[in-house]
């Protein structure tokens, strides 16, 4: 631990010892805890239902196959493994929602989470949860890919919006192979339940105890000493997106520098923007917004190298030859990557290469993961991001769920040479309007954690709405909360900067509600100052973010104080500290 002592106004006869103890703090909270377990592995033979089960009736058919039912045209039926282990088969399906069923009843504002074991008979497909309410309406509550030989575990859930009956439904693309399951759970929480576990997640992981222990020159405690601690740097990034305006905007600048030490421009790195006409580059924006970032302190995420959706690509590019195309790639992955070499905390190098792949399609398969090595190649120490949208957003989207996503992940770091890449997951997590799937949102972050990469939210927005600053607090909660999330950075913004989905202040710079949800956030996640007073042992206990603090301890009688500086931070776990400082 870094720990430096200054000392300034010397207290006489008196001495001052700060004890730091540091270790996790845990809050007791009598509510249902969460199972964060997931794997990202297929494998022999299913682990038990998570919950027991949950509200599932015989979710590990160990009474046949009661309680379920046929849905559409399958033949179902009790399955046995080599093991003597049961599982239900759906067989003879001629759809993709034939398979087998159950109904549940949902209770408005409850937040469900699914979890349940797949395999197919043969092949590898996408298997789906789909959750039939309204008697008509099908809700996609999760996502996994199913193998033919191994057991995956699919994770998600939903969120009722009000009380009804609903059908558990399962769907495979392809209705030609059976589709086997087991251990299936539906494990209901309260939001009261849901919050706890976000407290207890950030008790855990992103804060630790601070003991000072206050005594006079003779070691004797020291009652009523005022401890006061504000932090001068968070550990956790909390950022913003920035654009052009910055530049001429005073209020802008001041706002934003006021508030966060991470960023990522909107659009002002992206090809389209730095060579609108062919060779003809111009980074004079870039370049000035860098200059803004450095002289106040923050740090800039790269956005982005390579968009792989053909209409964000410049119009100049979109009728080249594939000769011509990689020619010009390769160009402007050389000069935007060297040019802020060493400058970026990361690179968004392929931004949405699930959803599409105009690169893979003009220049073959493997060239998303060509352009992750070039960009390693060219810049070895700045961390590189896969970058998409709805993966933790919305379950119905298929194409980009966490499953899809981990399948690419996958394919781009296939060789040996990709595997040493300092790697990260990024999350647009750009929310429509409605209230959020906590849900599908929690059990997209435990599979993808699994994979042991950094994972950020890299550009957090709500869809206007009139509750869009209570549905923006669930989700920043949701993400810092997250053991496996290391980063946030919001798409928002004020008005005068053309921000008008997300704003946090208006057109004459007042406070927005979800303006004041963010700041009110910055301020409890770590900034205070905090002031306590030490007990009759002259011991203060604080429970603090990780970051770094300022630390102001004054005596009860001459008002007369020391200061020092210290470092909080989860590898500081039980350590000891002991600072004198003699009159």
């Amino acid at each position: 631990m870094k720990v430096a002592a200054r000392l300034c106004n010397l207290l006489m006869f008196t001495t001052i010892s700060f004890l730091l103890l540091f270790s996790g703090l845990a809050v007791d909270v009598d509510s249902k805890d969460y199972d964060y377990f997931a794997t990202t592995k297929c494998i022999t033979e299913p682990h038990k239902a998570q919950y027991g089960g949950g509200i599932i009736v015989n979710p590990e058919f160990d009474h046949n196959i009661q309680s379920w039912t046929v849905f559409g045209n399958a033949t179902i039926e009790k399955g046995l493994s080599n093991k003597g282990n049961s599982f239900i088969v759906a067989s003879n399906r001629t759809q993709t929602l034939d398979s087998f069923s159950q109904k549940v009843q949902l209770k408005k504002e409850l937040i469900y989470m699914f979890s349940g074991w797949f395999q197919l008979s043969e092949g590898r497909d996408l298997v789906s949860v789909v959750f039939k309410i309204n008697g008509s309406e099908l809700v996609y509550g999760g996502h996994v890919t199913a193998n033919n030989g191994c057991w995956s575990l699919l994770k998600g859930g939903i969120v009722a919006n009000f009380s009804s009956s609903a059908e558990i439904l399962f769907e495979s693309n392809n209705p030609n192979v059976e589709i086997w399951a087991d251990s299936i759970s539906l494990q209901p929480f309260t939001k009261e339940e849901w919050r706890s576990h976000q407290d207890n997640n950030i008790q855990r992981v992103r804060k630790s105890r601070v003991r000072f222990h206050v005594s006079n020159e003779n070691e004797t405690a020291l009652e009523g000493a005022k401890v006061v601690v504000k932090q001068t740097k968070a550990n956790f990034p909390f950022g913003c997106g920035m654009n052009y305006h910055i530049l001429t905007n005073r209020d802008y600048q001041e706002w934003f520098a006021s508030r966060f030490k991470y960023t990522t421009f909107t659009n002002q790195m992206k090809w389209y923007s730095t060579e609108i006409i062919r060779g003809q580059e111009n980074y004079t924006i870039p370049d000035a917004m860098m200059k803004f970032t450095k002289e106040n302190g923050i740090s800039v995420r790269g956005h982005n190298i390579f968009w792989e959706d053909e209409k964000y690509q410049p119009e100049w590019v979109k009728s080249l030859t594939p000769e011509e195309l990689r020619e010009a790639a390769a160009k402007r992955i050389k000069s935007v990557v060297t040019r802020y070499k060493g400058e970026l905390i990361a690179w968004d190098v392929m931004n949405e290469n699930v959803h599409f792949h105009f690169y893979e399609d003009k220049l073959g398969e493997n060239a998303s993961e060509l352009y992750y090595l070039r960009a390693y190649e060219l810049d070895p120490t700045t961390t590189l991001f896969m970058n998409e949208y709805n993966t933790i957003e919305y379950s119905g989207d298929k194409v980009a769920s966490p499953a899809n996503y981990f399948n690419k992940l996958e394919e781009i770091l296939q060789s040996p040479e990709a595997s040493k890449m300092p790697f990260a997951i990024g999350l647009q997590c750009h929310f429509a309007s409605g209230r959020p799937n906590l849900a599908y949102m929690r059990s997209g972050l435990d599979f993808l954690g699994e994979t042991g990469f950094p994972i950020w939210l890299t550009e957090t927005s709500v869809d206007p709405q009139p509750e869009q600053a209570e549905y923006f607090e669930e989700i920043l909660r949701e993400g810092y909360s997250h053991p496996a999330v290391e980063g946030i950075i919001m798409f928002a913004g004020p008005a005068q900067a053309g921000f008008n989905s997300t704003l946090l202040a208006d057109a004459n710079f007042q406070t927005t509600p979800t303006g004041k949800v963010v700041d009110k956030l910055i301020s409890e996640w770590g900034i205070g100052p905090y002031t306590t007073i030490t007990d009759g042992r002259g011991i203060v206990d604080i429970s603090l973010h990780h970051g770094d603090y300022d630390v102001t301890v004054t005596h009860p009688l001459t008002q007369q104080s020391e200061k020092l500086n210290i470092s909080v931070g989860k590898e500081f776990s039980h350590k000891n500290i002991h600072v004198k400082m003699h009159a």
